[in-house]
């Protein structure tokens, strides 16, 4: 099975945290959407299993008009074989929904909603440069379950300066209580080159406190497993049955192809990503060249991306796997490295799994990094 990722590299405004690849220039939106369809034909053979998600990312998908969406679509389902109970998200922004384009997303086959919440409380939406208002964050989610849409995520932002203790359990009881499925916690990240980092330099706005992120990061453990939620991965939340079904697939190593600026590819031996810039993706698509790097991966890099996502998922590290990817000398070096982590209980070594319990996944990058091979 595969994956397919196209990205809308748009949006009406630049949140200060975002690093992502986005311009808020739409005028090239009709080109880009045409140049993507021309990739998806380019690119027709680059996967031969059956697409079983697709996903449009971003930017900001939503911004799609009903025409531009259901071309893409329509060009997707005519170039590879898409499985029949295939899972579509759509990314969408509070204050793109409304009842008119919920009943278009829902006529195009799009059974997926990823909306982009952040925060219930409207200090936290400024400071974040939020398009949208907290009272739009609230009615945006009502309007979805109202036409049909029941396999809904919300993305939420913990530890940043604006967000209390108090307000960050209210932002957990809202979406909790407003019967939310599938939950995508994310502790604020201040990235090179973005509008927060800027701001900070120039002592504009406070630092992230990594203490307050601690502290925010048990609490959402804690009430997401009182609210029945399996933390399947680091930053993921679901209920039962509510997995994100294309995520999990990267973090399963399963193979993808990315179509848009800056997005990207995986066959299982190489990575390869676009060119993150809109006019130059749009000028070379016209050529008929995918402007794209790629990199054939090692069996080391292999591993070591292999131990880094799954040590952040729920399952772990499954070593048979790691066996298969590598050898069984490599197996071994791993396991004989874990020795320490497992000895302090910030790893537990069951069966032939490595998992990170509780509060330890907070410190899973650098443990996958402690393990990877030279």
């Amino acid at each position: 099975m595969a994956g397919i990722y196209i990205h809308i590299p748009f949006c009406k405004k630049a949140c200060n945290y975002c690093n992502f690849h986005f311009s808020v220039n739409k005028q090239l939106l009709p080109e880009m959407v045409a140049s993507i369809t021309t990739e998806a034909r380019l690119q027709r053979n680059y996967i031969t299993a059956p697409v079983e998600t697709i996903y449009f990312g971003g930017g900001t998908p939503s911004l799609l008009s009903n025409e531009e969406l259901n071309l893409l679509l329509q060009e997707i389902r005519s170039l590879f074989s898409i499985t029949e109970n295939v899972e579509i998200t759509l990314e969408a922004n509070p204050d793109d929904i409304s009842e008119k384009k919920l009943a278009e997303w829902k006529e195009a086959g799009i059974n997926r909603l990823s909306i982009g919440i952040q925060s219930f409380f409207e200090e936290d939406l400024l400071w974040m440069g939020r398009a949208h208002n907290a009272a739009q964050a609230i009615d945006c989610i009502k309007k979805a379950q109202t036409a049909g849409f029941s396999n809904l995520s919300v993305d939420l932002i913990y530890g940043g300066p604006t967000l209390s203790n108090e307000h960050w359990k209210e932002n957990m009881n809202i979406a909790i209580g407003l019967n939310i499925p599938h939950l995508s916690c994310y502790a604020l990240t201040v990235e090179p080159k973005t509008i927060l980092a800027q701001k900070i330099t120039d002592r504009l706005l406070a630092d992230v406190d990594p203490e307050i992120q601690a502290t925010h990061f048990t609490m959402l453990m804690e009430r997401t497993e009182a609210a029945g939620y399996e933390h399947y991965e680091i930053s993921n939340f679901a209920l039962p049955g509510k997995r994100s079904r294309h995520n999990s697939s990267y973090w399963k190593g399963k193979p993808y192809l990315g179509l848009g600026p800056a997005a990207h590819s995986f066959n299982g031996t190489c990575r390869q990503w676009n060119i993150a810039n809109n006019s130059l993706y749009i000028s070379s698509i016209s050529k008929g060249m995918i402007p794209f790097e790629i990199e054939v991966l090692t069996r080391a890099q292999q591993v070591n991306e292999y131990m880094m996502t799954a040590l952040r998922t729920a399952e772990g590290i499954d070593l048979n796997r790691l066996t298969e990817i590598g050898n069984e000398l490599i197996t071994e070096t791993v396991l004989s490295g874990a020795q320490k982590f497992i000895a302090q209980g910030t790893i537990n070594h069951t069966g032939h799994f490595l998992v990170i319990p509780g509060k330890g996944k907070f410190y899973a990058d650098g443990i996958a990094a402690d393990l990877f091979l030279i």
